[in-house]
């Protein structure tokens, strides 16, 4: 461990230093106006964020969505004015008012940092530990985005090489999600990200020795990383140089992810809330405002001071980042006049443009034949696979269960790695048992751009990934979350492994779209539509997958619409409809038969998706769903509260409202109660009911 970097060639002016400072004030001022927010973190992390923007990270804040950026990522989010002020200060379009409006309605300043909200920031940040994973995730799509295409340039020859940058704080090291994304970071050595650990002891509690003891650079030296320390200046501020020599030789190491330690005083040179919790996260207070004022050189009596001097000289990185961008161009445009065809590629795939006749790779599925979903997304990713070279995934340790390997003999993993289908730019990504860290790699990876990403697990464990699928539905990430073992049917592994809640509580996500289709036809009309809406609706999908085999169907374009009449009532209009997902729409076909022979006309409605349903007119959703039949079934193996909107109060319900239990799938669908007869004997009441 590196504890003394070498000296550098670093310019540091007066006015570097005045515009450092200047960044403090504009932090404490923000909060202070606003009366709440955490200034101290702001105030001590102004030295690193001014250098990364400044000094060190290749950015062109006159295009922030330029592709050969370097990506910086602040993982404790709620120190967002650390991030803004230098947004404001590079000019990406920040001005001073939004500062002023710091965490109020409309502005474009909330209170941690939202992608797509605020031009520049790469991220949603907020939740500890998620940046970091983020981070992970944007390094592991800047090497596949390598590998498709420049995979023969020299290390730091490509114009697809860059530098993920990330600060990182004592909460998002202590929350489980850093453990499991930095373990994969380091497993994979990716050399291009830089993390600066803040390591200032305080948290909302006080000095994190409550809580917090272990060596972290030790930790980190572990998992494979890179690691330095630099110890305070010699006035409780940064040593400007040697943080700067600690940057550039972490950029410089390539064989490993690299974490710097730097020790650090929240809230310096505030004289008397500097080094406490209360600096956390509440405004200084006016008379520690003015008195910090003092101490910087400002003048106390007035608030948001910017000198012309110091905006001048801090934008003059708008100038700097045009000729980096220019010369990146001219770099890029050399690629293209050497691989054409990869340019064309790079084109399309940037553009988020499929190519022509992507959907005749899909399969057709022969009706009457009984397939495990899951067994069919299977085959329709790796048909995918053969035309879509920007598709890449893989699960968390469970490929042969969940059927994510497109290519087994193509493994993302450093050269180095002993097995033999290791491959810096493999298809297949070993997440490893790390399912928080594979939902949030993925954002990151979604958020890079320039790919497209999938990953894997059993549906019951969607639990574990929860945080990372609210934010990439937060943001808007096209990922795609193969969950496979969607119910009871998975059988012996018993109520441990069998999701009863977890199809109603996804589906609660707003913006998240789950897809449970009844057959493997359905499953091939799901991944379709996923991979289209890819680029059109940018949207998280999560596909529930059986592991049981179940009927396969005719193939009908129905289900791209999330719901539609799989089988229709005969002798007459509908007098009940039932209505079915994933693996019990057998039963709706099963219980349908029973009332077509009674005489009860009866239509059969699959409905994979609720979400793409209510994006239907209303008037298709009335043709499916006739406000006129009132004697309505819906039956799914799990809990109701999905359905109760669509049968209505005359409607009945078969679900499962309690756990499972540890036996043969077929024993636990009739056990419960989730069967044809069930189903027929629903119908009945709620035709009665309807009557009434």
């Amino acid at each position: 461990m590196s504890t003394k970097p070498t000296t550098t060639d670093l310019e540091w002016t007066e006015l570097d230093q005045r515009a450092v400072d200047t960044a403090r004030v504009l932090a404490m001022d923000s909060v202070q106006k606003v009366g709440n927010g955490h200034p101290g973190t702001a105030m001590s992390l102004a030295p690193a964020a001014y250098l990364l923007f400044q000094k060190l990270m290749r950015h062109d804040p006159s295009d922030a969505q330029w592709a050969g950026r370097d990506r910086f990522v602040l993982s404790p989010g709620h120190t967002s004015l650390t991030l803004y002020v230098q947004l404001f200060l590079s000019g990406y379009g920040l001005e001073l008012d939004d500062l002023k409006a710091f965490r109020t309605w409309g502005s474009l300043t909330p209170g941690h940092p939202e992608h797509g909200h605020t031009i520049g920031v790469e991220t949603t940040t907020g939740p500890l530990g998620q940046g970091i994973a983020n981070a992970v995730g944007m390094a592991m799509a800047a090497r596949y985005e390598r590998g498709l295409f420049d995979p023969e340039a020299p290390e730091g020859a490509s114009p697809f090489d860059h530098t993920i940058w990330t600060i990182v704080s004592d909460g998002d090291l202590e929350e489980g999600i850093s453990a499991e994304a930095s373990s994969l970071a380091g497993h994979q050595k990716l050399g291009n990200i830089v993390a600066l650990y803040d390591d200032n002891h305080i948290s909302i509690e006080g000095d994190t020795a409550t809580a917090l003891s272990e060596d972290v650079l030790k930790r980190y030296e572990a998992y494979g990383w890179h690691v330095q320390r630099i110890e305070q200046g010699a006035n409780g501020d940064f040593d400007i140089h040697a943080l700067y020599a600690a940057l550039k030789a972490a950029q410089e190491e390539t064989e490993r992810p690299s974490i710097i330690a730097a020790r650090t005083i929240i809230a310096w040179p505030a004289p008397n809330a500097q080094n406490t919790e209360a600096s956390h996260g509440s405004a200084l207070g006016a008379e520690e405002v003015a008195a910090t004022k003092r101490v910087l050189g400002f003048d106390p009596e007035q608030d948001f001071p910017v000198e012309d001097a110091v905006l001048t000289h801090a934008r003059a990185v708008v100038d700097r980042g045009r000729e980096a961008r220019a010369t990146w161009e001219k770099q890029l445009q050399e690629w293209r006049d050497n691989n054409p065809r990869r340019a064309a590629e790079f084109d399309r795939i940037s553009a988020g443009e499929l190519p022509e006749g992507w959907e005749g790779a899909l399969p057709v599925f022969e009706a009457g034949k009984d397939v495990a979903t899951r067994k069919a997304s299977g085959k329709v990713l790796q048909a995918l696979g053969g035309v879509l070279p920007e598709l890449w995934g893989g699960s968390a340790d469970l490929a042969g269960s969940n059927n994510t390997t497109i290519d087994p003999s193509s493994s993302f993993l450093p050269k180095d790695n002993p097995l033999p289908e290791a491959d810096p730019y493999g298809r297949t990504i070993h997440f490893g048992i790390r399912e928080h860290a594979m939902g949030s790699t993925m954002n990151g990876i979604a958020l890079h751009g320039n790919t497209r990403v999938y990953g894997g697990t059993f549906l019951v464990f969607s639990d574990y990934m929860r945080p990372a699928v609210r934010l990439a539905a937060l943001m808007k990430l096209p990922v795609t979350y193969v969950w496979t073992h969607d119910s009871i049917g998975l059988g012996e592994d018993g109520p441990t492994h069998q999701p009863v809640e977890h199809l109603a509580a996804l589906r609660a996500i707003p913006g998240l779209n789950m897809v449970r289709p009844a057959d493997a036809n359905e499953t091939a009309i799901a991944w379709r539509e996923i991979v289209r809406r890819h680029g059109e609706q940018p949207a998280p999908h999560g596909i529930a997958l059986t592991r049981q085999n179940v009927p396969t169907y005719e193939y009908n374009e129905g289900a791209a619409k999330g719901g539609y009449v799989l089988f229709e009532a005969e002798g007459g209009k509908p007098q009940v409809i039932l209505i079915g997902t994933g693996s019990e729409v057998q039963l709706a076909v099963e219980a349908r038969e029973q009332l077509q022979a009674a005489g009860v006309p009866t239509r059969v409605v699959s409905m994979p998706s609720v979400e793409w349903f209510e994006e239907q007119d209303q008037e298709y959703r009335d043709s499916v769903l006739p406000p006129s039949v009132r004697a309505r079934v819906a039956v799914e193996a799990g809990i109701g509260l999905t359905w109760y909107r669509y049968v209505g109060e005359a409607g009945r319900i078969v679900s499962l409202e309690h756990f499972g239990a540890s036996a043969d799938y077929k024993v636990l669908f009739r056990e419960f109660g989730l069967t044809a007869d069930a189903v027929a004997q629903a119908a009945r009441e709620s035709l009665a009911a309807a009557e009434r």
